[in-house]
C-alpha cells in the first residue's frame, strides 16, 4: 500500500488512507494497522487518497464521524526510520475541522510576494523584490530598522514593545497561525477591535493570507456590529476582549455564523458561555504559537531530503502571490446617513497612500507618532503604514491616557482624526489655562498672542499664502507696495513673536507634546484654530480625503502650508470641482461638487453596484460629495504661491435650503460657533424654513461660570436655571456668528451630549445630523413656532448703532441673511 502526505503546515481534508493490501516487491510494504495515534508512514510522490474518519485504534482515540484529519509531524521532521530500503517518518494525527477536498485538488496558498519571498524561493512561486501587497512593507522595514523599537503598548496587559525585526516575525506567525486554523484565502475575518499593537499583528496577519479583514472598532453598538459582520459574509470574529465579546455575544450566537472567535487581548475564562460550547476560541498566543510552530516545520523540511523537500515544500498547493488589485479590507463607512456601507479598499489603494505620504510627512528614523482610536480608521491606517515604513516609533495610546503619554514621552507628530486628537478642544483648553492664571500673566499672554496673530497674517501676505477666489491677478505696482507694507510691519513685531516664543509659547509645545506637526483630517478645520496654532508655532498641516479614496486627497505639505485650504492633491491624483445640476466643470474660483480621481479610488461598495454606480462615473471619477473650490493662479500678489489648492466649505447633502430658497451651509456657523467655550456641540437646523435654528449642548461648567461674572446667578450658586442658561447662549451665540452671512434664530438647549451611545455620532466623532434632527423631531417643530427670540411684529431696524453705514439687518436671526 502506498500513500501521501500533505505539507503539515496546513489544514487540509486528508492526510492518508490505509489498506490491508500487500505486495511482494522488496521496495513496498504492508500497511501497519492503525493501533496507535503515532504511526509509520511510507513517503512517496502518488495521488491524496481522502477518506473520512470515524475512530482510530479500537476505540482509544475517538473523533466524530464526518471529521477530517491532517498530518502534523512529531520533532519538527526530524525522526526518520528506514525499513526494507524506504524512508519512514513518525507522525502524530491532530483533528481540524475543514470541508473534505475532492480527489488531487490542489490547496490555493495566498501569500504576500515580498514579504514571504525568502519562503517561496525554489517552490515554483513567483519572488518579488517590490511591494506587491500590503504586507510587504514589514520585510523593507525589518531589513532596514531590525533592532529598532517600532511599537509600544503601554496600556495593555501585558505591556508590548516590539522591535521592527520581532513585528516582522509576529505578523507572520500571526499569518501562518490562521492558515493553520483553516483561514482561506478572499475569505472575510471581522476585526472588531481598538488601537493597540495586536490590533496591527492581526490586521497584515490576516491580509498576508489573503484573506480579506472587515473593521470596526468596540464603541459601536451590537447592533451594527452584527449588520457590519452579516453584510460582509464574514466566517469569524477577532475581538479586542472578553468584555467586548461579552457585550455582542447574545446576538452574534444567535445570528451570526461563525467558525471561530480569536480574542487579542485578555482571557478565554472571561467569556460567557451560552453558545460557545461547539465553537472553537483561540486567544492571540495560542494563534502565534501555532504559526510559529508551523514555519519553523516548513524551514526543516527545506534541510530534508530532496524528495521529502519537494513534497513538503508544496507539490500538493498551488502558490498564488497576492495581486496589487486584490481586496485587502473593507472599512465601512460611518453612517451618517443610513446603514454603514462596505468600501472595498485594495492593496494598491493603500500601497498609493504609503508611497504618496512621503512628500506630506516629514518623518525621520527615530521619530515618535502617537496613536489614538480608532485605528481602523482609513486615516490613522494610512499614516500607520507610512510610519512603519520610516522608522519610526508608534505610541500606543488612548483618550484616557493621552495626557500621561504627552508628559512622558515627546512626540514628534500627532495626528487628529475629527475630535480623535481635538485641536479646537486643544485650543479651547490653552485658552482656559490663559484665563485661569494671574492676570498679569493673562494679559501678557493674550497681548502676546494678538502680537503673534497679527505677525503671522502679515507673514502670510508677503509670502504669497492668502488664498482668494479672484481669478483677476492685481497690478504689478500694487503688489509690490502691499509686499513692502507687509514686510516692514512684521520686521517691527518680529521680536516681540520671537520672544512670546520663547517665554509663552514653547510651554505650550512642552504641554500638547507635538515638536514637528499636527496632522489634521477626517473633516475641515476651523479657520480660527489653524491660525491660533500657527500663531503659538505648531505647525498643523490639514488634509483632506474620505474612506471611498483610501482616504487621502489632498493635504497641505511643509514646504506651503497655506492656511484655509486642505492643499494640493497628493501623487497622481487629480481633482475638479464641477456644477451640482450640469456636472460641468467649474473654472477656478468657483464653489461646486469637489470629485476625485486616483489610484487610490476604491473598487466599489460591497455587494452594492447601484450605489457605486452614482459615486463613481464611466471616467473613474469618485463624487465626494464635499463642497470646495480651487484656488486660481496668480504670479504675483499675495496669493501666488495658492494655486491650484483646494478648499472645503461643507456637504452637499448638509445644505440648508430655507423657505425663500436661499441654500445655506451650516458648517460654517457651526464651527463659528464651537469657538465659544460655552457650547460643546451644536447642529444647525432650518430646513424649508423662514429662518434657520440651532440645537445647543451647552458647556455647562463654563455657562454657570460665565453666569456667575456677569453677575446672572450668585457666586454660590451651582445651577442656572433653563431660562437664563439660554439668554446666555444666545448672546454668545449672536458674538461668534455675527460676521457669518447668515444667523441664527431660535435655539433648543438640550441636556444630553450627542454620543455614539445614543446614536447620534459616528464611531469616528461626526455628527449623525440626520438622526439628530430626528430625534428632535418634535422640539424642532414648536421650536420654529413659538420662536420667542424672533424680532417683534417682524420689523426691520436699521443697524446703523452696530453696523458700518446703513444696511439693514434682520436681528435675532429673523429670515437668515443680511438684506
Amino acid at each position: 500500500m502506498t500513500g501521501g502526505v500533505m505539507n503539515p503546515l496546513y489544514p487540509v481534508s486528508s492526510a492518508f488512507a490505509s489498506s490491508s493490501s500487500s505486495s511482494s516487491s522488496a521496495n513496498q510494504m504492508t500497511t501497519t494497522p492503525l493501533t496507535s495515534n503515532l504511526l509509520s508512514y511510507k513517503f512517496t510522490r502518488t495521488k491524496i487518497i481522502q477518506r473520512k474518519c470515524g475512530k482510530l485504534g479500537g476505540g482509544r482515540s475517538r473523533f466524530p464521524l464526518n471529521l477530517h484529519f491532517r498530518i502534523c509531524c512529531q520533532s519538527q521532521l526530524g525522526r526518520f526510520v528506514t525499513s526494507g530500503g524506504n524512508m519512514f517518518m513518525r507522525l502524530t494525527v491532530s483533528c481540524v475541522k475543514k470541508p473534505m477536498l475532492k480527489t488531487e485538488e490542489m490547496q490555493i496558498r495566498r501569500y504576500s510576494p515580498f514579504l514571504e519571498s525568502s519562503l517561496t524561493t525554489g517552490n515554483g512561486a513567483l519572488s518579488c523584490d517590490e511591494w506587491k501587497a500590503v504586507p510587504d512593507i514589514w520585510r523593507s522595514s525589518a531589513e532596514k530598522f531590525g533592532d529598532r523599537v517600532a511599537v509600544v503598548d503601554p496600556h495593555h496587559s501585558p505591556p508590548s514593545q516590539m522591535t521592527y525585526k520581532q513585528l516582522e516575525e509576529e505578523i507572520l506567525n500571526f499569518a501562518e497561525g490562521l492558515r493553520v486554523i483553516g483561514v482561506m484565502p478572499e475569505e472575510k475575518l471581522a476585526l472588531f477591535a481598538d488601537n493597540s499593537c495586536r490590533w496591527l499583528v492581526a490586521d497584515q496577519g490576516i491580509m498576508a493570507t489573503g484573506a480579506i479583514n472587515v473593521v470596526r472598532g468596540s464603541r459601536s453598538s451590537a447592533e451594527e456590529l452584527l449588520h457590519i459582520y452579516n453584510h460582509s459574509e464574514s466566517v469569524a470574529l477577532a475581538v479586542d476582549s472578553p468584555e467586548m465579546f461579552n457585550k455582542i455575544a447574545e446576538k452574534f450566537c444567535s445570528k451570526a455564523a461563525m467558525k471561530f472567535v480569536i480574542l487579542l487581548w485578555g482571557e478565554k475564562s472571561s467569556l460567557a458561555c451560552d453558545g460557545l460550547e461547539r465553537m472553537p476560541v483561540f486567544n492571540y498566543k495560542e494563534i502565534v504559537d501555532l504559526g510559529r510552530e508551523s514555519r519553523r516545520s516548513l524551514f526543516d523540511s527545506h534541510d530534508a531530503t530532496s524528495e521529502i523537500a519537494i513534497l513538503f515544500a508544496g507539490q500538493h498547493f498551488q502558490y498564488e502571490a497576492i495581486s496589487p488589485e486584490d481586496v485587502a479590507t473593507l472599512v465601512y463607512t460611518s453612517g451618517t446617513t443610513g446603514n454603514p456601507k462596505g468600501v472595498m479598499l485594495t492593496h494598491q489603494n493603500l500601497l498609493h497612500q504609503i508611497k504618496s505620504f512621503w512628500d506630506i510627512l516629514p518623518a525621520e528614523v527615530g521619530d515618535r507618532f502617537l496613536s489614538m482610536l480608532p485605528t481602523w480608521h482609513a486615516y490613522e491606517r494610512a499614516c500607520e503604514y507610512f510610519i512603519f515604513t520610516g522608522g519610526v516609533e508608534q505610541v500606543y495610546t488612548t483618550i484616557r491616557n493621552l495626557k500621561g503619554s504627552i508628559q512622558r514621552l515627546a512626540m514628534c507628530f500627532t495626528r487628529r482624526l475629527d475630535l480623535t486628537l481635538d485641536m479646537p478642544g486643544a485650543k479651547n483648553g490653552i485658552e482656559k489655562q490663559f484665563s485661569s492664571s494671574s492676570l498679569l500673566r493673562k494679559l501678557m499672554a493674550l497681548a502676546f498672542l494678538r502680537v503673534s496673530l497679527t505677525y503671522m497674517e502679515l507673514k502670510r501676505i508677503y509670502e504669497g499664502k492668502c488664498l482668494t477666489k479672484n481669478r483677476k491677478q492685481t497690478s504689478h505696482l500694487v503688489s509690490m507696495l502691499e509686499w513692502l507694507w507687509a514686510r516692514s510691519i512684521a520686521m517691527i513685531l518680529w521680536p516681540v513673536h520671537m520672544l512670546a516664543k520663547k517665554v509663552v509659547y514653547s510651554k505650550i509645545h512642552s504641554a500638547i507634546g507635538v515638536s514637528k506637526a499636527g496632522i489634521s483630517g477626517g473633516g475641515s478645520l476651523p479657520v480660527h484654530v489653524d491660525k491660533f496654532f500657527e500663531a503659538i508655532g505648531v505647525k498643523v498641516q490639514n488634509g483632506y480625503g474620505l474612506t471611498e479614496a483610501s482616504p487621502v486627497v489632498a493635504c497641505r505639505r511643509p514646504t506651503c502650508n497655506v492656511l484655509g485650504s486642505i492643499g494640493h492633491p497628493i501623487q497622481h491624483t487629480e481633482v475638479k470641482i464641477v456644477d451640482s445640476e450640469t456636472n460641468e466643470v467649474l473654472p477656478p474660483g468657483s464653489k461646486g461638487i469637489v470629485k476625485v480621481r486616483g489610484p487610490q479610488v476604491m473598487r466599489g461598495y460591497y455587494k452594492n453596484p447601484w450605489a457605486t454606480k452614482q459615486v463613481i462615473d464611466e471616467d473613474g471619477w469618485l463624487s465626494t460629495g464635499d463642497l470646495g473650490w480651487i484656488a486660481p493662479h496668480h504670479s504675483i500678489g499675495r496669493g501666488r504661491r495658492c494655486g491650484g489648492m483646494v478648499v472645503l466649505e461643507g456637504r452637499a447633502k448638509d445644505t440648508i435650503v430655507l423657505s425663500s430658497g436661499e441654500n445655506v451651509e451650516p458648517v460654517e456657523l457651526e464651527e463659528a460657533a464651537l469657538r465659544s467655550s460655552l457650547i460643546q456641540q451644536i447642529v444647525v437646523v432650518g430646513q424649508d424654513q423662514r429662518r434657520l435654528g440651532a440645537i445647543i449642548v451647552p458647556n455647562k461648567e463654563e455657562v454657570l461660570q460665565a453666569a456667575k461674572e456677569l453677575s446672572m446667578v450668585d457666586a454660590n450658586s451651582a445651577d442656572l436655571c433653563k431660562e437664563k442658561m439660554t439668554s446666555l447662549l444666545y448672546k454668545e451665540l449672536r458674538k461668534w456668528t455675527s460676521k457669518s452671512s447668515f444667523q441664527i434664530g431660535p435655539i433648543l438647549v438640550v441636556d444630553e451630549p450627542f454620543t455614539i451611545e445614543s446614536g447620534l455620532m459616528t464611531p469616528t466623532l461626526k455628527i449623525r445630523r440626520d438622526q439628530v434632527v430626528a430625534h428632535y423631531r418634535e422640539q424642532i417643530v414648536n421650536l420654529f413656532k413659538s420662536n420667542p427670540w424672533s424680532l417683534r411684529k417682524g420689523k426691520r431696524i436699521s443697524s446703523s448703532s452696530s453696523q458700518k453705514g446703513n444696511e439693514p439687518i434682520k436681528l435675532h436671526g429673523n429670515a437668515g441673511r443680511r438684506d
